[in-house]
């Protein structure tokens, strides 16, 4: 081959299948959670909880000792929601002091995200430092159980709580093995998947079922991107991944490829009976 031509063939290679990576991002990772300035003090109360933040219905001296949670969330204690169709009940804890992973994973969520129970806990542009003139004034778009259906059902909800698990095994799972609660994905399609995509989904223990909350799939604090670092058990190259709505892994349905698949990769991490490694396709992650 002429040598010449070998170099920007090689380049076009390497371009070919270099993966969707992004530079540090231009924007605060914190994204829509940054509340028009407000910041982490949006959700969070350095001192004193939800009184801090002058949210609290009533006094609770519990709630401060819960990543120093600044929203009331009195509205939602002990409320059950369906969702799915119905198939799941999920009872919300009647206090912030439970020890269940529902009270960080989906209680406090809730806080903010439920438009049924707890709309009136939400931040309404009463604060007391100095905002832009702006604060409060966009609509939330994710307030569950009143997404524009009307105010009172979750039935159309993805399933989240205690009741929400995710199993290995038999054909409807991953060839995964679940040790009180963790989920170890070492059979042979699901370590090859692994290896195509990752595993970034973060499963909350309980009672010796892997059960899904609301950060299983959103990571709260960072919006845009999903940093996979040398030596993850991805088999991503390392570098900064483009993603989108919180969630943990490479999830991009703005890529130019319509060829695309790593949408799909990021839903299969659970839903093991969908992917290619499950169904004797060879295809990795696509971006």
């Amino acid at each position: 081959m002429n040598r010449k031509l070998f170099v920007p063939l090689l380049f076009l290679m390497v371009a070919c299948f270099a993966p969707a990576q992004i530079v540090t991002p231009s924007t605060d990772v914190l994204g829509a959670h940054l509340n028009y300035g407000r910041g982490c003090t949006a959700c969070h109360a350095p001192h004193s909880g939800a009184l801090g933040n002058g949210n609290a219905k009533f006094a609770q001296s519990q709630a401060s000792s819960v990543p120093l949670w600044g929203q009331d969330s009195s509205s939602l204690y002990g409320k059950a929601i369906l969702s799915d169709g119905g198939k799941y009940v999920e009872v919300l804890p009647t206090s912030m002091a439970a020890t269940t992973p529902d009270v960080n994973g989906v209680l406090t969520c809730l806080t903010c995200h439920d438009g049924n129970y707890a709309h009136g806990a939400m931040m309404k542009n009463k604060v007391y430092e100095e905002l832009p003139s702006s604060y409060g004034s966009g609509a939330v778009p994710t307030l569950l159980g009143n997404t524009g259906g009307g105010a009172g059902s979750y039935v159309s909800e993805h399933p989240v709580g205690l009741s929400a698990s995710v199993s290995c095994g038999g054909t409807q799972n991953w060839d995964c093995a679940n040790v009180r609660g963790v989920i170890s994905m070492k059979g042979p399609a699901s370590s090859r998947f692994v290896s195509n995509y990752g595993f970034f989904v973060k499963l909350s223990a309980y009672n010796g079922k892997a059960v899904i909350t609301c950060t299983t799939c959103h990571d709260q604090h960072v919006m845009n991107v999903v940093k996979v670092g040398d030596g993850s058990s991805s088999g991503l190259p390392a570098g900064n991944y483009v993603t989108m709505f919180f969630l943990r892994g490479p999830y991009n349905p703005a890529d130019s490829n319509t060829g695309s698949n790593q949408t799909a990769q990021f839903c299969r991490q659970c839903h093991g009976n969908l992917s290619n490694e499950m169904n004797g396709s060879t295809a990795g992650t696509v971006f």
